[in-house]
C-alpha cells in the first residue's frame, strides 16, 4: 500500500492501483448500484482530457512535455489497458465528481510513469492542476455523456436500419398474400401481409429520423465552462481550441455551447434524446405484440405467420415453441420506457446553477441505447429473417372475414351487405359462397372487387 494525502487527511491506496486517494474514498463511500459507470462515459471523459491537453498546449497553458504525456496516457486508456481502474459506483456525487477525479488520477499516474515518475506522486503531472486544467466536472461529465451517446446513437442507427431493411424485404416477399385486417381485435377490411410489414418498417423509419435529429443536438457541449458555465479561470479562446481538438480526435463535429450557464443547468437535450428512445421502444413493443398475435397457435390462434423456433418452449409440454425473440424485445422495451421516466424526472430535478443527477441520467441513457441496439439486432437476425407466411391460413381468414363485407358496400349497398353478413353468421357460409349462390355477381366480378380491396397502395 502507498499513502496519499488530500484535504481530508491521509488514505492507503493499493500500490498497483493507477487511481488515487479520491477514487479510494469514493470506493469506500459509494456502493448502491453495485456496478461502475459505463466505460462509454469514462472514454468520453478521456477524449475530452486529450482535447483539453491539446488546447492547453496550443494556448501555452501547459508545457508540451506534459501535454504529450497526458495525451499518450489517454490513448492507452482508450485502448482498454486500464478498464479495471474505473470502479466507482454509478450512484455517486451528483455531478459525477467521483468519476471525473477517477479519470484524472488514472491519466496522471500513467503519464507520470511515462515521464519516469511514480504512481501517487502527483508530479510532474498533477491530476487537478494539469489533467483537469481549464475544466470542471460540472461540464466535463455531461459533455462526456453526450459524446458517448453520439457514438452509441451511431451504432443504434446501424442496427435499426438493418432491421428496417429486413422488414422491407418481407414487405416485398409477402406483397401478394391477401389476409383479413383487424381493428379492435375484430375482423376488419382486407390487407396484404406485405402491407403490414411495410407499415412496421415505416414506423421505424420515423424513429430513425427522430434519433438523427435529437442526436445532432447532443453535439453542443458545455465543456470549458467550468463550475457554472461562466468559463472562470479559462481563457476566452480555450473552449474553441478544445472543441476543435476534440473534433479532430474523434472525427465527429462538435460545437461549444451558445450559453454555457444554460447548458450547465438544463439537461433537456438529454431528456429529449431519452424520450426519442422511448418512442422507438413503443414502436418495437407494438411490432413484437403484433408478431406474437399473428403467429399465435398453431392450432388455436391466428397462425398466419410462422416464427423461426429458437428453443424448446416448455419444460412440460413437448414440441412447444414460443415467440422468445419477441418476448425478449418486449421486456427490453418496457425497461427502456422505465429508464426514460427516471431520466425525465432527473433532468427536471436540478437546482439553481447545476443538475446533481447526471450519473443517473448518463447511466440510464447508455443502457437504453444499448438495449435498443441489441433488441433491433435480435429481432432482425433471430426473428424477421426467418418468418414464413402461412398462405393457406391467410387465404382462409381472408375469405371468412366479416370485414370483407365492407368491400362489397360500393356495389351492393350497406343494407344489402348487412343482410348477407347476418346470413353468413347464421349459416356459416362465406360471403363469396352467398354472393355466388344468389347470383348477385359471378366469380370473376367478385375477384375483381377483391383485387382492389387493399387500397391504391397495393
Amino acid at each position: 500500500m502507498r499513502t496519499e494525502k488530500d484535504s481530508l487527511g491521509e488514505r492507503q491506496v493499493p500500490d498497483e492501483a493507477y487511481y488515487g486517494i479520491h477514487t479510494a474514498r469514493s470506493l469506500e463511500n459509494f456502493d448502491i448500484a453495485g456496478e461502475p459507470m459505463p466505460l462509454e462515459i469514462i472514454y468520453g471523459m478521456v477524449k475530452l482530457k486529450w482535447a483539453t491537453a491539446s488546447a492547453n498546449a496550443d494556448l501555452g497553458q501547459l508545457p508540451a512535455e506534459k501535454a504529450d504525456a497526458i495525451k499518450a496516457a489517454c490513448l492507452r486508456v482508450l485502448k482498454g489497458e486500464f478498464d479495471g481502474e474505473f470502479k466507482v459506483d454509478v450512484f455517486q456525487a451528483g455531478s459525477g465528481t467521483s468519476s471525473n477525479m477517477n479519470v484524472d488520477e488514472v491519466i496522471a499516474n500513467i503519464a507520470n510513469e511515462g515521464l519516469g515518475g511514480k504512481r501517487g506522486d502527483r508530479q510532474p503531472i498533477h491530476p487537478h492542476d494539469d489533467v483537469n486544467l481549464g475544466t470542471s466536472t460540472n461540464n466535463i461529465f455531461p459533455s462526456a455523456v453526450k459524446i458517448a451517446l453520439v457514438e452509441k446513437g451511431s451504432t443504434l442507427l446501424l442496427s435499426l436500419r438493418r432491421l428496417i431493411e429486413e422488414l422491407h424485404g418481407k414487405e416485398k416477399e409477402f406483397a401478394d398474400i391477401l389476409k383479413s385486417g383487424r381493428t379492435h381485435l375484430q375482423d376488419a377490411v382486407p390487407i396484404t401481409l406485405g402491407q403490414e410489414f411495410g407499415a412496421w418498417a415505416r414506423a421505424l423509419e420515423k424513429d430513425t429520423r427522430r434519433i438523427e435529429s435529437t442526436r445532432l443536438k447532443l453535439r453542443e457541449l458545455g465543456a470549458g465552462g467550468n463550475a457554472i458555465g461562466t468559463g472562470l479561470n479559462t481563457r476566452r479562446d480555450f473552449r474553441p481550441f478544445m472543441i476543435r481538438a476534440l473534433g479532430t480526435f474523434t472525427a465527429e463535429v462538435y460545437e461549444g455551447a451558445e450559453n454555457g450557464i444554460e447548458i450547465t443547468q438544463f439537461l433537456t437535450d438529454l431528456a429529449e434524446f431519452s424520450s426519442v428512445l422511448k418512442l422507438l421502444a413503443l414502436d418495437l413493443d407494438k411490432i413484437c405484440n403484433d408478431l406474437r398475435l399473428l403467429a399465435s397457435g398453431p392450432n388455436t390462434g391466428f397462425h398466419e405467420i410462422v416464427l423461426p423456433p429458437l428453443e424448446p418452449g416448455s419444460s412440460i409440454m413437448p414440441g412447444k415453441y414460443n415467440p422468445s425473440a419477441c418476448e425478449a424485445v418486449n421486456m427490453a422495451c418496457l425497461q427502456v420506457i422505465g429508464l426514460d421516466a427516471a431520466v425525465a424526472a432527473a433532468c427536471g430535478a436540478g437546482q439553481l446553477e447545476l443538475n446533481t443527477h447526471m450519473p443517473l441520467i448518463g447511466f440510464n441513457l447508455l443502457r437504453a441505447a444499448r438495449y435498443l441496439e441489441r433488441a433491433c439486432a435480435l429481432l432482425d437476425e433471430k426473428c424477421i429473417r426467418g418468418i414464413q407466411a402461412n398462405r393457406e391460413v391467410c387465404a382462409r381468414h381472408f375469405e371468412q372475414s366479416a370485414g370483407l363485407a365492407t368491400v362489397l358496400n360500393p356495389k351492393l349497398g350497406y343494407d344489402r351487405v348487412a343482410d348477407l353478413v347476418r346470413e353468413s353468421r347464421e349459416t356459416g357460409k362465406t360471403l363469396r359462397q352467398l354472393v355466388l349462390e344468389k347470383k348477385i355477381m359471378d366469380e370473376a366480378q367478385f375477384d375483381e372487387i377483391l383485387k382492389r380491396s387493399t387500397g391504391p397502395n397495393l
